[in-house]
């Protein structure tokens, strides 16, 4: 092949095919849509936009040094917000006072004495001893009154103290029809 050959004539340049066609159509359509659109709202090209101007009275939220809604706030300030938000602030600090237990109570107290269940402002301990659950029963006040002082007044409005749970001696093979059970032989 020669230079000559290569060199392009600009009578050789082939035709655009019809999906070129059409393709530069929808080009040529879509500005001239964009166009119009920019025309109605009274912009011509090279305008700067304007500013969007606020109504009278309405200033400006601006972040600076103080906190705002637009801030991100911290993850247990969140947590606050959702437990006050479902209601959830008692059940979860006296949740804390069952985790806390012998930071509460003392360890004495935590050795023989655990809590159960929290329902309806009642909390439910179980003594591993009768002597322990009387012992418990007297303390009531004053324990309820370090409750109070831990997670706030008013969250635990009762103590229910119970002892040792014991096996039912009503059926099975140690069961006597004429005796009076095994009484209290568990603490």
């Amino acid at each position: 092949m020669s230079d000559e050959d290569s060199s392009a004539d600009p009578a050789a340049v082939p035709e655009p095919s019809d999906e070129d066609t059409r393709i530069a159509d929808a080009a040529a359509s879509a500005l001239a849509r964009a166009r119009a659109a920019a025309a109605e709202k009274g912009l011509r090209p090279g305008m700067r936009p304007k500013k969007r101007r606020r109504p009278i009275g309405h200033a400006p939220v601006l972040s600076g040094s103080s906190r705002d809604g637009r801030d991100p706030s911290l993850l247990g300030d969140q947590l606050d917000r959702l437990l006050i938000d479902r209601g959830w602030k008692v059940d979860v600090a006296v949740g804390s006072v069952m985790g806390r237990w012998p930071e509460i109570v003392g360890p004495d107290i935590a050795g023989h004495v655990e809590p159960l269940t929290f329902v309806d402002g009642i909390l439910t301990v179980r003594a591993d001893s009768t002597a322990w659950a009387t012992q418990m029963r007297l303390l009531s006040s004053s324990l309820l009154a370090r409750i109070d002082e831990e997670i706030g007044a008013g969250a635990v409005t009762e103590l229910k103290v119970v002892g040792p749970s014991a096996p039912s001696w009503n059926r099975g093979a140690r069961r006597s029809p004429d005796s009076r059970g095994p009484r209290d032989t568990y603490g």
